[in-house]
């Protein structure tokens, strides 16, 4: 009787961990992961050279609007923030633009200006520090773009559901039935042997 009450058990406890291992398997955590990595503050641009290194980072720029730009200037060899420096700026596709520079913080300075249409603008940077000078291109400064939206989480269905728990429920029951079922049969087995006989 305890042999099939286990392997009842047992058959049970498969039978209804089989839809909790099926939807689990359905889950893309890549996916969820990459669209957690979609939902970006502003967009970044960076330029390299032997002397520096320059990081703009700006939120969504409208045409024709005052642009306000955060530029981090960096010793290219050390990473060390670079203060102090004279910067000035010019636009390729159009020289009549004019940008200033004020500085925020180590090797922190805030440029603005404006860009007067809605395409990809690039910032050529003079730089000088100290004894050291350099001209470096930022491009692909998108006016109008808009940033990416972090696709929704998919909801997740909890572990233990109302399904689960009737299942359970059913489960517990049936093995309740069996083993009175068992204990039945055995009683009538045994109430059914003729006595012994001693001689």
């Amino acid at each position: 009787m305890k042999t099939y009450l286990f392997v009842f058990l047992l058959l049970g406890l498969l039978g209804l961990g089989a839809p909790a291992a099926n939807a689990h398997g359905g889950e893309d955590h890549g996916e969820t992961a990459t669209a957690t990595a979609a939902g970006a503050q502003y967009f970044s641009v960076t330029s390299q050279s032997t002397q520096f290194e320059l990081l703009l980072r700006y939120e969504p720029i409208k045409a024709g609007e005052p642009a306000h730009l955060r530029l981090f200037v960096s010793d290219f060899a050390t990473n060390a923030p670079i203060s102090g420096a004279r910067l000035t700026f010019t636009v390729p596709e159009n020289d009549k633009l004019q940008f200033a520079a004020t500085p925020q913080g180590p090797g922190e300075y805030l440029v603005e200006g404006h860009f007067p249409a809605n395409k990809a603008y690039s910032l050529t940077v003079n730089i000088v520090a100290g004894e050291r000078a350099d001209l470096m291109l930022l491009k692909g400064i998108e006016v109008g773009k808009e940033l990416p939206v972090a696709a929704a989480t998919p909801a997740t269905e909890p572990f233990l559901t109302w399904k689960m728990g009737l299942l359970l429920l059913g489960g517990f029951l049936a093995g309740i039935a069996l083993t009175a079922l068992l204990l039945r049969r055995r009683t009538r087995a045994t109430n059914a042997q003729p006595p012994l006989v001693h001689s």
